[in-house]
């Protein structure tokens, strides 16, 4: 299993904080975004093209080509801007 973290605007707008995921099929980050696409509605919304998300695996920065395995822990959240 994979623990899912979702962060400020995702956790808003996909109505949940966190989530176990089976890690069949998933061989990185960006098969994973693409499972979370093919939710559709919302999780298209907030996954899909266009859409920036930041990725974190095991709370280091991580990118779609990041390879996932089982026990580990995902976070997204959105980019962070500052003034």
């Amino acid at each position: 299993m994979i623990k899912v973290l979702y962060f400020a605007r995702l956790k808003e707008q996909l109505d949940t904080a966190s989530e176990e995921m089976d890690a069949e099929g998933v061989a990185a980050l960006g098969d994973l975004v693409q499972q979370l696409q093919g939710r559709g509605g919302v999780w298209q919304e907030a996954f899909g093209d266009g859409q920036t998300v930041m990725m974190a695996l095991n709370q280091e920065m991580a990118d779609a080509t990041t390879t996932v395995a089982d026990g580990d822990e995902v976070a997204f959240f959105p980019p962070v801007t500052g003034g």
